[in-house]
């Protein structure tokens, strides 16, 4: 009888916690731009069942060579992305990026149309199909590596949609690939965006958000950035601050130990949300 009573009590225990958990969302979300369908992974807090009240998002980019569902089963502790979403109570949304689109609507293939995917398509599907705060003020976009690049441009490009952007070991200048790679490598990874003028340098510089630093003042928008001190994007995430600083554009900007890979990420991002946590708080969006 006791032992009876133990597994009852562990069963309702463990149920209890499984209620209180937070959920994860694969959505289809089709693309008349591309004329194709993406997934996308959506993490629920666990309060979203049990109220009524909207929600602010962060939408989280992945990496080069990587997918949708990355950042929730490459962390080394896979709970990582899900534990942020149950203690601020926000949504992040995981949208696809193909392999090596950099977020970038190609000007030479129309199957990738990044930039118009993630900034109409996505995001108004999010928006009707779940409870969120449909105003900039609670919405923010982060990345790591090409995502990084991606979150800082789209941004830029589109202050009236995001409040905040962030950038983990982020690749603002392309043409740095160059330097670790071999050109032919890049060149034919960059083909579906750029064609055959992937061979010119140009390109690569006029897409940097190296770039971008103008718009990036314009808009005003509060920016989070960090990187590795081992990873080999770690100099020209220190020209981009250097030159942000000297635009005297206000900025977070870290470094740390570590390199490009999981488990700096997996440590970077808990500082990222808790960034955008305070924004969203600055901006009356989230109380907790």
């Amino acid at each position: 009888m006791k032992k009876l009573l133990i597994v009852c009590i562990a069963f309702l225990f463990g149920n209890t916690i499984l209620s209180f958990a937070s959920t994860v969302d694969t959505l289809q979300i089709p693309s008349a731009a591309m004329n194709k369908t993406y997934k996308a992974a959506v993490v629920l807090p666990n309060s979203y069942a049990k109220g009524k009240t909207a929600y602010p998002v962060l939408y989280l980019l992945h990496g080069a060579y990587g997918h949708f569902s990355d950042w929730l089963s490459s962390t080394p502790n896979k709970m990582t992305v899900k534990n942020l979403a149950d203690q601020y109570n926000i949504i992040i949304v995981m949208p696809e990026g193909e392999t090596f689109s950099f977020y970038l609507d190609s000007p030479v293939n129309k199957g990738s149309q990044f930039e118009t995917y993630i900034t109409s398509e996505v995001i108004q599907k999010i928006d009707k199909t779940y409870r969120t705060i449909n105003d900039k003020k609670g919405r923010v976009i982060a990345g790591l590596s090409m995502g990084g690049h991606g979150a800082l441009s789209l941004s830029a490009k589109h202050p009236e949609l995001f409040c905040a952007a962030g950038s983990m070991s982020g690749a603002v200048d392309m043409g740095g690939m160059l330097g670790r790679e071999p050109n032919d490598q890049v060149i034919k990874l960059m083909q579906p965006v750029f064609g055959d003028q992937s061979t010119n340098q140009d390109l690569y510089t006029q897409n940097a958000v190296l770039g971008m630093v103008d718009k990036i003042k314009a808009n005003k928008l509060a920016l989070i950035i960090d990187c590795g001190v081992d990873d080999f994007l770690i100099e020209s995430n220190r020209e981009l601050h250097r030159r942000l600083v000297y635009s005297k554009v206000s900025h977070d900007y870290t470094e740390r130990p570590g390199a490009h890979t999981w488990e700096y990420w997996e440590n970077a991002l808990p500082y990222q949300v808790l960034f955008f946590s305070k924004v969203f708080k600055s901006n009356g969006v989230l109380t907790n």
